[in-house]
């Protein structure tokens, strides 16, 4: 199984920047698609960003030219660059990992196979 480990905890200041990063192991890397989902206190785990093992992309509406998800499958890491971040941007962040599938690049929780333990990222204003 994939396993995931995110690294990068967080405070940053409104309008900074920050990288976080998960590493994967145990299967091939570039075998799967992946992607970012925030978990915020009180909410739903809801979708940030995804790359597929091709590099295609996609982000929710709010994290367009703010964050941009990117990977390296020789490192087999994948990485959330978020810039501008805003208070509303504190939450949990969790990577996953979906078995790729040709032209399908997937967004919803259900679709992900693998998930890491979640790391923390505090906007303070």
């Amino acid at each position: 199984q994939l396993q995931l480990v995110e690294s990068g905890v967080g405070l940053v200041q409104a309008v900074g920047s920050l990288r976080i990063s998960c590493a994967a192991s145990g299967r091939t890397f570039s075998n799967y698609d992946t992607g970012w989902f925030r978990l915020c206190l009180g909410m739903v785990r809801e979708f940030v960003a995804a790359i597929s093992w091709s590099g295609g992309r996609v982000n929710e509406d709010s994290a367009k030219g703010r964050f941009t998800i990117s990977r390296d499958n020789a490192k087999n890491t994948v990485y959330l660059q978020m810039n501008n971040l805003k208070p509303e941007n504190t939450a949990n962040y969790y990577c996953a990992a979906a078995i790729k599938r040709i032209g399908v690049l997937p967004s919803g929780r259900s679709e992900y196979d693998a998930w890491g333990q979640g790391t923390q990222v505090t906007v303070s204003s």
